[in-house]
């Protein structure tokens, strides 16, 4: 068995280094973090041939060596070899064969490091369409590293990329010896700075002067670093500008060898047509509704039959098993703990995978950048910019994942402000909150017959949450005083046939992420909850069983409903009805009784941990003749008989949901990206007082 091989893949954004990379791995990845960054890092295993395994380390796409946002930092780091974790043997570098210019600069830039480097050239297929023809065997005598073709949709190429890698690491392949461009700094400045970086090519000497100050250099190696870097010759802005001319100039040269377009006037692809009409000034935004609009239905239409299959099944088995075990306390923790905690997590993996299925068509076809730059105008308006929608959008999925993203916006004012309001997108979390109260207060009518108003609604607290956001940035502009201009510059991708291979894995791990990670959240939660539900001071619950005893003995027709009647009132004395009857003074004018109350409290832990508590909180109720959770929380009543769930307590608990704070993880997050816990205690303050103050106004209203 050979020596392990560690792969960087590296190219510009949208040059398919992303899909060649999911073709090398296949399932064999994971996700984490670049140690001390909250970039995210994605690796995998690829098998080059029967004795070689390598690992495959994608790192963020880069324009240049010359990095400006933080994710583009990490990937510096990497190849001027300052990470501790990736070190890689080979850089495979990914280049779209429609912009070779463009890509060609930092294609460049790695040979003269001298890491044994692969080229493959992707998109020629697209770029035939363009009538652009490219030679690749040209190319690569040109350039002096392997040239590969791949065409990672039609997994076309794939076997000659891994034998010309396995070949690269092997020696068959080497850097070339002459560099790209001529020297960059005079030769006695070179060889001083070589004395104090030995190993290294000339042009990565250069780099290490330009950014010694973001690398952890001994204190010796700095004093002498600055000794060459103060001295009048050395101007790193225009060794750089040189650098550039010189590069292009050279460039240009090879494109006049190795490219041939034939066409005269470039040919329209269907990329541009598409454009003319989704990118319209009117026409775009009304598109943009009408497709988040069919996205948030079809999670009620598709996902109401597979959801009530879930439920029922639970019902029939709980039903099953009750005459079958025996009548004693770990039967009742399982019926009544383990099988509603359980519920409650598999009946919403149905509506997550179809979200995320349908969010990945859309990141997949290419609509999703568009939604971007239709965006941006709007954006601008409130101190963001285009860039942030991409977060935000995210934000539809997981707070956590779309705050780490912020780190592409070059702006530290339009960051902070992408922070503070990103958790005001309505996450996966909520969506099983949502849709258990909107199918408990809003009827199932269609208007015209076709529009669903459930799902009107559902789209509704979306779009509610973005105006919400858009609202508490552009106030929070006003206080947040950093100063300094910033660009918007968007590289549209092609619009593409999508992966389904890619949408179903997506479907498959953001459902395995819901079951297995918050499902740990929910069911300890359940479990926690039946203890607290069940027990209580001794001396209250020992009351209960004896006043009720006697009420027994004295009515025994009776005996099946009063035991109904007890179960309710030991709920009441135990340790969750006590802490739920605490902040009920509190949550009451918003329309909640003490048991949401209990809710709203470990919902802390997780938002979507509100239906298995619901879930514990009833079944320990005993109402055996109400089948479902649904239809226990529609006959719950409060002590003057009035119904607890009406439409003004629904209205009122979801947009609390909708704008509280309620998750930990994010509150984490915030500090972490913000490195002070400063700015989170002010996102849980801003908007905690949000929840409280619309959701009272709301339950006032609809309930006067």
């Amino acid at each position: 068995m050979s020596t392990p091989i560690q792969i960087a893949m590296v190219g510009n954004p949208n040059s398919g280094k992303s899909s060649l990379f999911n073709v090398l791995t296949g399932l064999n990845q994971k996700v984490g973090n670049f140690p001390g960054v909250t970039v995210e890092k994605k690796s995998g295993k690829c098998r080059l041939d029967a004795d070689t395994t390598v690992e495959v380390v994608d790192l963020p796409g880069s324009y240049s060596l010359y990095p400006r946002r933080m994710d583009e930092w990490v990937a510096y780091r990497v190849l001027l070899q300052q990470d501790t974790e990736v070190n890689p043997d080979v850089v495979l570098v990914v280049a779209d064969a429609c912009n070779l210019k463009r890509n060609l600069l930092f294609v460049s830039q790695l040979i003269d490091l001298k890491i044994p480097t692969v080229l493959a050239l992707t998109m020629l297929d697209v770029a035939a369409k363009k009538q652009i023809k490219i030679q690749p065997l040209e190319l690569q005598r040109a350039l002096g590293i392997p040239v590969v073709e791949v065409n990672p949709r039609k997994q076309t190429g794939i076997n000659t990329l891994k034998k010309t890698l396995l070949s690269v690491k092997q020696g068959i392949y080497k850097p070339p010896a002459f560099d790209f461009i001529p020297k960059l700094l005079a030769p006695d400045t070179i060889q001083a700075a070589k004395e104090l970086f030995p190993g290294m090519s000339d042009y990565a000497v250069v780099h290490q002067l330009i950014h010694y100050k973001s690398f952890n250099l001994p204190a010796e190696k700095v004093q002498r670093i600055e000794s060459i870097v103060h001295q009048p010759s050395f101007n790193a802005t225009r060794i750089q500008a040189d650098e550039i001319i010189q590069r292009y100039k050279r460039i240009q040269t090879i494109l006049q060898l190795v490219v041939t377009q034939t066409a005269i006037v470039p040919k329209e692809m269907l990329s541009e047509k598409l454009d003319k009409l989704l990118l319209h000034k009117s026409w775009g935004y009304v598109i943009l509704l009408s497709v988040l609009f069919l996205l948030f239905q079809s999670v009620f239409w598709i996902a109401e039959y597979p959801m009530s299959f879930i439920e029922n099944s639970f019902v029939w088995i709980e039903e099953w098993l009750t005459p079958l075990l025996p009548q004693n306390q770990l039967t009742n923790l399982f019926l009544q703990g383990v099988l509603p905690g359980l519920s409650g997590i598999l009946v919403f993996v149905p509506q997550i995978m179809i979200l995320f299925g349908l969010i990945g068509l859309l990141e997949e076809t290419g609509y999703m950048a568009r939604i971007s730059f239709l965006s941006d105008k709007i954006m601008r308006k409130v101190g963001l910019n285009g860039k942030s929608v991409m977060p935000m959008i995210s934000g539809f999925a997981c707070a956590v994942p779309a705050i780490m993203s912020v780190r592409n916006i070059e702006s530290q004012r339009e960051r902070l402000l992408t922070i503070l309001v990103t958790p005001l997108m309505s996450c996966s979390a909520r969506l099983p909150v949502y849709t258990i109260l909107i199918a408990l207060v809003i009827p199932g009518d269609y208007i015209f017959g076709v529009l669903s108003l459930q799902g009107l609604v559902m789209m509704g607290l979306y779009l509610f949450g973005i105006l919400i956001a858009l609202l508490v940035a552009r106030i929070a502009k006003i206080f947040i005083k950093i100063k300094e201009k910033s660009f918007f510059v968007l590289e549209l991708p092609l619009y593409k046939t999508p992966r389904w291979k890619n949408i179903g894995y997506t479907m498959l791990e953001k459902a395995k992420i819901f079951v297995v990670d918050a499902g740990k959240i929910i069911m300890i939660i359940s479990l926690l909850l039946w203890f607290l539900s069940n027990y209580g001071p001794s001396k209250q619950m020992e009351s209960v069983h004896q006043e009720f005893k006697q009420r027994i003995a004295q009515n025994p027709a009776q005996a099946e409903s009063l035991k109904k009647v007890e179960q309710a009132a030991l709920l009441q004395a135990s340790y969750a009805g006590q802490a739920g009857r605490i902040i009920e003074p509190i949550i009451k004018p918003l329309g909640y009784d003490w048991k949401i109350g209990i809710a709203l409290i470990t919902s802390f832990a997780a938002r979507e941990v509100f239906v298995g508590t619901m879930a514990t909180l009833y079944s320990v109720n005993g109402e055996e003749d109400v089948s479902t959770l649904r239809e226990k929380m529609q006959t719950a009543t409060w002590s003057n008989g009035n119904k607890v769930y009406t439409l003004a307590t629904g209205v009122s608990l979801m947009l609390f949901y909708l704008l509280a704070m309620q998750c930990m993880s994010t509150l984490a997050v915030v500090k972490r990206e913000t490195n002070s816990w400063k700015w989170p205690m002010i996102q849980l303050a801003y908007m905690t007082a949000l929840a409280y103050l619309i959701s009272l106004a709301a339950y006032q209203v609809l309930s006067s």
